[in-house]
């Protein structure tokens, strides 16, 4: 399976054989040739989010995407290709619940990054298969604040560090206003509440699905979701957590260079995608038919041109 600049080339090739570069025939190709090698139903989930662009979190409205690509595919078993930096962890539950209800067995790709409520949805599969260069993040829910996002943990932490020096000191307050002022006064119940809540998911997706014949698996999908939400450890949202930490908590991880040709084919994909993105698209949900859900990261302009009305007669 080619490379990054392999595929870059074939691209070229195809330019200056027909004037335009087929990015969608190209990708689609490595798709299907994803399902001939595995025989299972694929989709691919990818946003270009490294590149800084609009509409590429994960939201309810992914489900349209999904419902599409979803429509042909028979199952049981399908391999989602995941590429994103996560989003609503309420629209990852609902995106879960749909995917599980059409398939008995679901592995995860993840060719490069999938962070946040992105890694919940990884880790409500059977089994994940990251690369060496793979990586999965916290999941500690991100609080929307005057049009930032701020750790939920790190509020709380904050609200106790402000009880714990004016109980020593009331004189501090005036300083502390400014910084309480700019949180709504269910903040701390929302914090608590979205904090519990990705665990929650987190665990009883990984007691039903990941790890349904392990011992003790209430208990290991407990570590593992905590794990997963500990600020404190992790100390950044966009820590990026290896295979080897994952499986080391009792993720079920496998290597994808253990399957020399399933990693070329998954990295076809993955390359194939990254050079779409060098278009307009955002989002990419697109299965091994050909069937594909785009969300576009630009507006397209357009004139409204205003006609007199006519009074009527």
């Amino acid at each position: 399976m080619p490379t990054w600049g392999e595929i870059l080339a074939e691209l070229e090739q195809g330019e200056r054989e027909t004037g335009v570069r087929d990015y969608d025939g190209v990708r689609r190709k490595y798709i299907a040739r994803l399902h001939e090698i595995t025989g299972r139903d694929v989709i691919l989930y990818a946003t270009d989010w490294l590149s800084d662009k609009p509409n590429t979190a994960i939201t309810l409205e992914d489900m349209q995407g999904l419902m599409e690509t979803c429509k042909g595919l028979h199952g049981p078993g399908l391999d989602l290709i995941l590429h994103s930096p996560g989003g609503d962890p309420n629209a990852t539950a609902s995106i879960v619940r749909y995917l599980r209800s059409r398939f008995k067995n679901i592995r995860v790709f993840v060719p490069l990054a999938a962070m946040s409520a992105a890694t919940m949805l990884a880790l409500s599969s059977n089994e994940i298969w990251m690369g060496a260069h793979s990586q999965l993040g916290p999941i500690d829910p991100q609080m929307l604040i005057g049009g930032r996002s701020y750790p939920a943990r790190a509020i709380l932490q904050q609200f106790d560090n402000a009880k714990e020096e004016l109980s020593k000191d009331p004189s501090g307050l005036l300083a502390w206003v400014p910084i309480l002022q700019g949180y709504g006064p269910s903040l701390l119940a929302e914090c608590e509440k979205w904090t519990e809540l990705s665990k929650k998911l987190v665990r009883d997706w990984l007691r039903q699905y990941m790890l349904p014949a392990t011992q003790d698996r209430s208990l290991k999908a407990s570590r593992i979701a905590n794990y997963f939400a500990d600020y404190d450890r992790h100390g950044s949202h966009a820590m990026g957590i290896s295979r080897e930490s994952a499986r080391k908590w009792g993720v079920v991880v496998r290597d994808l260079e253990s399957e020399p040709v399933l990693q070329d084919a998954i990295l076809s994909v993955h390359h194939a995608t990254i050079h779409t993105f060098s278009g307009p698209a955002a989002k990419i949900i697109e299965n091994h038919l050909g069937k594909a859900f785009v969300r576009l990261a630009i507006s397209v302009p357009f004139q409204v041109v205003q006609r007199p009305v006519q009074a009527e007669r």
